[in-house]
């Protein structure tokens, strides 16, 4: 077994003494969706969340995380971040503003502190998995811990 890189996300975990278990996966350039990493971890798509960055017209950026077989409801996105309106910010942005990239977007860790909104299915589960932080790596974590370390909202369907 070849040693797995510490991520920025992966540190901010131990200083916290929070459990984990970094678990690599090999990466399709040409889908990075989550249907593929949840394959490639052979775990159901329910428990692989994909982090989604978005705008709102008044607070500004704020991330949901949700299942990967979910696609985020905008209107109700914009309503629990106290928005009108809100939308996805474009992928070249992600970078600047988070430190991540397209397929390896963890909400541990992002340059600035951001609102943060789980979806509350994640609470069905022992353990889920965000991303690492870089593509190729996911965090199997309990789900209340990383709620309770990124400081975020649970929130419906």
């Amino acid at each position: 077994m070849e040693k797995v890189q510490k991520t920025n996300a992966a540190r901010l975990l131990d200083a916290a003494g929070i459990e984990y278990e970094l678990v690599p996966y090999q990466v399709d350039e040409n889908n990075l969706d989550a249907a593929h990493v949840a394959a490639q971890l052979g775990e159901d798509i329910e428990q692989v969340f994909k982090t989604l960055v978005l705008r709102g017209d008044r607070n500004g950026l704020f991330v949901c995380v949700i299942p990967g077989n979910f696609e985020v409801d905008l209107k109700l996105a914009a309503k629990l971040s106290g928005n009108k309106y809100a939308e996805m910010i474009h992928v070249k942005e992600l970078l600047p503003l988070t430190g991540y990239i397209r397929g390896g977007c963890s909400p541990i860790g992002m340059k600035h502190a951001l609102p943060t909104f789980i979806h509350e299915s994640a609470l069905l589960y022992d353990y889920i998995y965000v991303s690492a932080g870089v593509r190729g790596l996911q965090i199997k974590i309990d789900p209340k811990r990383l709620i309770e370390f990124v400081g975020a909202q649970i929130y419906p369907l």
